[in-house]
């Protein structure tokens, strides 16, 4: 793979792991592996409840809220308030967590890693970014909104909401976001 356009029409929802709510997997490394094999994961969760998370023995977990007021996380016995939108907040997957809604429904971003094989780093940026995957890793980047565009290559690759670049490799080239986008690269621990 070097790049590929991942379209948010195309995602088909699944149960969580506990069954609890539904999630859209955006992106799995490496591609096509199991549920519980893989070394990331990146997925938009729909919460629309109160309830507990999956539990992800070994791997670590950077949720960020991308639509709603937010949550309260509390994670093996201690409060986190995720209230500020498009914050990247990073816990233990295979602590015992709850989610408790802060005013009505919200849509999370996951970002899900084995802290053994691969190491996670995302942040949401907004204007003009350079795709950089790191030295035998891999990048992706999640459109937050309508009318980003990739540039590379010969054309431009307009993006809408929640469509994304994976890219491993060779840089993509450059993206232009309207709004914000989250970006994430992957590297082997």
């Amino acid at each position: 793979m070097t790049v590929r356009i991942l379209r948010a029409a195309e995602l088909t929802p699944a149960p969580w792991k506990n069954g609890g709510g539904l999630t859209r997997e955006i992106a799995t490394g490496p591609e096509g592996t199991e549920a519980d094999a893989f070394d990331w994961r990146v997925s938009l969760a729909d919460v629309t409840a109160d309830g507990p998370f999956s539990v992800f023995p070994g791997v670590d977990r950077i949720l960020t809220v991308v639509e709603g007021a937010g949550m309260d996380l509390v994670v093996d016995g201690e409060h986190h308030i995720v209230d500020e939108p498009l914050w990247p907040h990073g816990f233990p997957g295979d602590l015992p967590t709850e989610g408790f809604l802060l005013g009505g429904p919200v849509v999370n971003l996951n970002v899900m890693y084995r802290r053994a094989r691969t190491r996670a780093e995302t942040a949401v940026v907004c204007g003009t970014v350079r795709l950089l995957p790191p030295e035998g890793g891999t990048v992706l980047a999640v459109s937050l909104d309508d009318g980003a565009e990739l540039e590379g290559g010969d054309d431009g690759v307009r993006l809408g909401r929640y469509d994304a670049v994976l890219a491993a490799g060779e840089p993509p080239g450059i993206l232009r976001t309207m709004g914000q986008a989250v970006l994430i690269t992957f590297s082997r621990t």
